[in-house]
């Protein structure tokens, strides 16, 4: 059996930590003479109270070295019980629990997909904690993916850790250091971007509320009406600046701060990213304007804002790019599945993947042609071994199997194809918006039924934690 005694006071901890969060909005909401405190402040207590017993009890176990195993199980655990009880201060407020779940869970993974309508008349409280949510979840993204992932060496992140942190010029000695720089980083980027905000036009509480979705390329907003309700162009540019700061591989930005160097341009993953971001939204751009005769700095704004929102995942919206007609919504609904760069608050399969993806297919391609030939595959000076090419393949085989299979759950609980397969693709690589009347860039998921936004939101979680944590766990061979 796996000793379960240092996972579940760590999990303590974290739940510690949830409960001092949750008195944040607790207190904007006093400021603001909002009785909405309560639900926060009881929710806080709660599981406080659950924290501190696990700490008590199992005091000393902290200090003991994580294996493998002990490594999965915490992950999963924590990306489960976290959201379950996060959403607490929704149930006080009288929301279903389906919905404070799916809601809360959106959160956490920086999906962004919301059940709830009128935003702007939404207690602030309950609005900054949907933006808090996004904004812990997504440097738990981070530390995950460039912490635990390579450790776990699931679909190619030990490339990843080959890239950074194993290398022999290491960006810092110690994993300890290597977290206090992300979080440094992350934090110092965040208010950044809320004073550009504030200076471009936001209101202070806007400005906040979407620094945190705009950096944890979560998407959560604080009005229906998105980013189409601050009808002023700095703004979006500031957005689309940080949107893209989002999706960069911080090991390779704290690298480039510490050395005073391009390495961060120097990654693979970048160029690829940057260049599929910009040529994307320059034909998209020239579509606009010669197919539907939109001015050019209104082509040229709304292509790159979406673009780069749909790529990094963040999904804010502007207005209903499904008016573009069928080849755009098509090519939108492609961009659902990339994701950034890994090492990234991104969801999706990430442009890592694609290079090593289509660099195995290169050098099968040229065996065939001469089978005596050594290919050599490369990303950047690292070599491809095959059994990281196996890696990457057997993620993204599972990955599109996922999607297909929870498309084919939807349907069958009543949902349209496009609904169902939108829903499914944007879920799993925790996107946001979908397709269609009722999940699409205009639309939310509160009319989806219960039973639906349960199999949504264990896709949200199945995507964040990269599939493959959380199917180890039903493996017998796993717990013996």
């Amino acid at each position: 059996m796996i000793p379960l005694r240092p996972v579940l006071n760590i999990l303590g901890y974290l739940y510690v930590g949830l409960a001092l969060v949750m008195l944040v909005p607790a207190i904007v909401d006093v400021a603001a003479r909002n009785p909405d405190w309560q639900a926060f402040v009881m929710s806080s207590l709660i599981v406080g109270m659950i924290g501190v017993l696990l700490v008590a009890a199992l005091g000393g176990s902290l200090n003991d070295r994580l294996d493998v195993r002990q490594v999965f199980l915490l992950t999963t655990l924590a990306w489960v019980t976290i959201p379950a009880f996060g959403a607490l201060p929704f149930l006080g407020l009288g929301i279903g629990y389906v919905d404070a779940a799916f809601e809360t869970i959106s959160g956490f993974t920086t999906t962004g997909s919301t059940v709830l309508t009128g935003l702007d008349t939404l207690p602030p409280g309950l609005l900054l904690w949907r933006s808090l949510s996004h904004w812990f979840g997504g440097v738990g993204i981070i530390v995950m993916a460039i912490v635990l992932m390579p450790l776990l060496r699931i679909g190619g992140m030990q490339l990843f850790r080959a890239e950074s942190s194993d290398r022999s010029e290491k960006v810092v000695s110690r994993a300890s250091d290597l977290v206090r720089w992300i979080g440094g980083v992350y934090v110092a980027l965040t208010l950044l971007c809320a004073v550009l905000y504030r200076i471009s036009g936001m209101s202070a509480f806007d400005a906040i509320n979407h620094a945190m979705s705009t950096l944890s390329s979560g998407g959560f907003s604080t009005h229906d009406e998105s980013f189409a309700y601050f009808d002023n162009n700095s703004t979006l540019l500031v957005c689309i600046i940080f949107m893209l700061a989002s999706g960069l591989p911080f090991v390779m930005m704290i690298k480039s701060l510490r050395q005073g160097s391009w390495a961060l341009f120097e990654d693979p993953q970048v160029r690829v990213f940057l260049g599929t971001v910009f040529l994307s939204s320059a034909g998209i751009c020239l579509y606009l304007g010669i197919d539907k005769h939109v001015a050019f700095t209104e082509a040229f704004i709304s292509s790159l804002f979406v673009v780069t929102s749909i790529i990094t995942t963040t999904g804010f919206g502007l207005g209903d790019y499904i008016a573009w007609g069928p080849p755009m919504v098509g090519l939108i609904l492609t961009f659902t599945f990339f994701g950034a760069c890994t090492g990234s608050t991104s969801g999706g399969i990430k442009m890592l993947r694609f290079i090593v993806f289509f660099g195995t297919v290169r050098a099968y391609m040229k065996k065939l042609i001469r089978p005596d030939r050594v290919v050599v595959v490369r990303y950047g000076d690292t070599k491809i071994t095959p059994d990281l090419s196996f890696s990457v393949l057997a993620f993204l085989v599972v990955y599109m199997a996922t999607v297909g299979v929870i498309t084919v759950i939807l349907t069958a609980m009543g949902l349209d194809l496009v609904t169902s397969f939108s829903s499914a693709a944007t879920a799993v690589s925790n996107v946001g918006p979908g397709l269609g009347e009722v999940v699409g860039p205009v639309g939310n998921f509160a009319s989806v039924p219960d039973n639906a936004k349960i199999v949504l939101s264990v896709a949200m979680l199945l995507g964040r934690l990269e599939l493959f944590t959380v199917l180890v766990l039903f493996d017998p061979e796993f717990w013996r």
